[in-house]
């Protein structure tokens, strides 16, 4: 863990970011930190959380950085129970790990298929399950799966990613129909576009062009819809919301 005030934080309210990374996951925890949570921020990389974390706290935040692999089942439970004691009880979980790698169907390896569900499937289950028990014995929570295109459309070479991603979506219409009545939220976002990162600067210039007439998607934006999921009253649940640019073609 990046190391902090050691102080046990019974009566703070904890946002859990599960693939904090340096675009959608680290502004979705930086906008709770913003409004008074303690951002626990985790990655397979603790290293790589630094400049997230001290991001946060010189802006008057509190955060907290783990390494940690979501998809080994003792590690998660790790976390979670380290994070409750340590720092209180998680009032809000996000999911956003990624495992986007296009391939042919004619050249994927069953190794990698695997890979790619473990990562962007079987990693949700496993965190949002051990989030879910202790949600439900306290009668709230909200838990926040990040999708994307291929969560409802399978598109050529990318197989695995969809696959993965549709098992997500169902993972998460099975868990908000479950726990919803219990009174714990679950929601699926789906983010449809190009997000403004390093990656699609450097990668897709022609489409990172775009950024000037708002054609990509800014990750502060997304995050914004993140927190107004997690403040909506539970009679106007929303459990699916898509965000994409008004150029995006879908």
């Amino acid at each position: 863990m990046i190391s902090g005030d050691p102080q046990q934080d019974s009566q703070q309210k904890v946002a859990l970011v599960i693939g904090a990374g340096d675009a959608t996951g680290g502004a979705i925890a930086q906008r709770f930190a913003r409004e008074g949570y303690i951002a626990c921020v985790s990655r397979r990389s603790a290293d790589k959380l630094e400049p997230l974390v001290s991001g946060i706290r010189e802006a008057g935040g509190r955060a907290f950085g783990y390494a940690s692999d979501a998809r080994k089942e003792e590690d998660v439970v790790a976390l979670i129970e380290r994070i409750e004691a340590e720092h209180g009880p998680i009032e809000v979980m996000v999911f956003n790990i990624g495992a986007n790698v296009p391939c042919s169907i004619l050249e994927e390896t069953a190794r990698k298929y695997f890979k790619i569900w473990e990562m962007a499937c079987f990693s949700a289950f496993l965190n949002a399950r051990e989030v879910a028990k202790r949600m439900v014995a306290r009668g709230r929570g909200t838990i926040l799966f990040t999708g994307a295109t291929a969560s409802v459309r399978g598109s050529a070479d990318f197989a695995a990613f969809s696959g993965a991603k549709h098992a997500l979506r169902a993972l998460a219409q099975s868990m908000a129909r479950e726990l919803g009545p219990r009174n714990v939220h679950v929601a699926h976002i789906i983010v449809d576009g190009a997000i403004d990162t390093d990656f699609i600067r450097t990668t897709f210039p022609e489409r990172y062009a775009l950024k000037e007439q708002d054609g990509i998607l800014n990750p502060g934006h997304i995050a914004e819809n993140y927190w107004y999921l997690h403040q909506q009253p539970r009679d106007a649940w929303t459990f699916e919301l898509d965000l994409r640019p008004y150029m995006e073609r879908w």
